[in-house]
């Protein structure tokens, strides 16, 4: 198993408006070999922000890799974050996990 994880910092006040974006996001995921799973996680609060994360499970690193080489990747990303950019602070943050045990 491989985990794909992007952490945002999304604007106080702003979160509804983060998780529609997503619930309303086509990510063909569905079309990828290897997609196990995707979970949008909400997490701390801060007086600046409250943490999300994008969380993708599969079957392994190639399969991940694969999909951010693929043309599903390149229609779900075409305009991520265009309509929504005034909601994070900052870049995300990617972190990459292998299932050990």
């Amino acid at each position: 198993m491989f985990l794909a994880m992007n952490r945002f910092k999304i604007a106080r006040g702003r979160e509804e408006e983060f998780v529609d974006h997503w619930r309303r996001r086509e990510s063909y995921l569905q079309e990828v070999p290897g997609f196990v799973r995707f979970h949008l996680l909400q997490g701390a609060e801060t007086e600046e922000y409250t943490l999300f994360a994008s969380h993708t499970e599969w079957t392994d690193e190639a399969a991940f890799t694969a999909w951010t080489q693929s043309e599903a990747f390149m229609k779900a990303h075409a305009n991520a974050g265009k309509s929504a950019r005034e909601l994070y602070l900052g870049p995300p943050q990617l972190e990459l996990f292998e299932s050990v045990l």
